[in-house]
């Protein structure tokens, strides 16, 4: 069955967008994360243009972060103190990127731009989560002890505030700077960015596990509508009928994901989750090398030039 999509200008297959947003439902449910970082090199690969399927992901994101925020806030796993740091710099960065957005697309750069920083962000983010999950595998067979996390110099930082929920002393600067840049690469590459964002506030910011999923859900929501909505009055690449088929095969699939990630250990879905994201890293680099014309059509550098 063949829909016609208005803004992305061409005819899509409504089962195969359906299983698509079935797919990565299922893996934003069983990892607890976005998925925009697969759904929009998907879209890409099937011939809609970049500068539609990263403005089009942005409002799927939202809408599929808005139901696992409100299920964070009934538990009072999310600090509205650490959200409201984060978005300080999360609107800044989601504008920032927006802008450039435009800028590059009127240049004729915006697809190289998009492809060049899938394949450099996917490749080096999937690496380390896949060689981390590993090791933590390794140490787990061998029942090893893991190594108490200590301070470093960022908890050194001036401009303390504390955090009551998080129960943590830390600096708003570093809060920041990771909200600006969180908002800024979901402008540019579609992506919620919890899948960076997770391990910073655990690893970095020292940020309990009970309140970092639904604190970044917060971001991802808020950042995601802006970018929207940013996008929809500034370059019109929205495309509303697209967003609509995701939505609902991401909400059925989600369901089944989040089932399959509670009989999995949490090294395991580290490990899986490392290997995915590297995996399309990859595919994203064979397709700018061997076949470029998948990732530039000319209907868009037409627009572009």
């Amino acid at each position: 069955m063949q829909l016609y999509l208005p803004i992305a200008d061409l005819p899509v297959n409504v089962f195969l967008v359906l299983a698509m947003g079935a797919a990565v439902g299922f893996v934003s449910g069983m990892f607890g994360i976005g998925g925009g970082f697969l759904m929009t090199p998907l879209l890409i690969f099937i011939g809609i243009t970049p500068a539609v399927a990263v403005a089009s992901v942005a409002s799927h994101i939202a809408a599929s972060s808005f139901s696992g925020a409100l299920t964070y806030w009934r538990r009072r796993a999310i600090d509205p103190a650490l959200a409201s740091v984060l978005l300080c710099g999360g609107v800044t960065g989601t504008a920032l990127g927006v802008w450039t957005f435009t800028q590059l697309r009127a240049l004729g750069q915006l697809d190289l731009m998009i492809a060049l920083s899938y394949v450099v962000l996917l490749s080096t983010v999937g690496s380390l989560m896949f060689s981390e999950g590993l090791r933590a595998m390794v140490r787990t067979r061998h029942g090893a002890v893991p190594a108490r996390r200590t301070h470093n110099w960022i908890h050194g930082l001036p401009l303390k505030m504390r955090f009551k929920r998080s129960k943590i002393y830390l600096s708003v600067i570093p809060v920041v700077i990771v909200g600006i840049v969180i908002g800024f690469i979901g402008a540019i590459m579609g992506i919620g960015g919890g899948f960076i964002l997770v391990p910073i506030m655990i690893y970095l910011l020292r940020v309990p596990t009970s309140t970092v999923i639904g604190t970044s859900m917060v971001l991802t929501l808020v950042t995601m509508l802006f970018a929207t909505l940013l996008h929809a009055v500034t370059n019109h690449l929205v495309d509303a009928v697209l967003a609509l088929i995701l939505m609902v095969g991401g909400v059925t699939g989600a369901q089944f994901g989040a089932r399959a990630g509670q009989k999995i250990r949490g090294e395991q879905l580290r490990l899986l989750l490392g290997l995915l994201i590297l995996s399309v890293g990859v595919r994203f680099a064979v397709e700018l090398v061997i076949r470029p014309e998948d990732l530039f059509t000319i209907r868009e550098l037409g627009v572009n030039g």
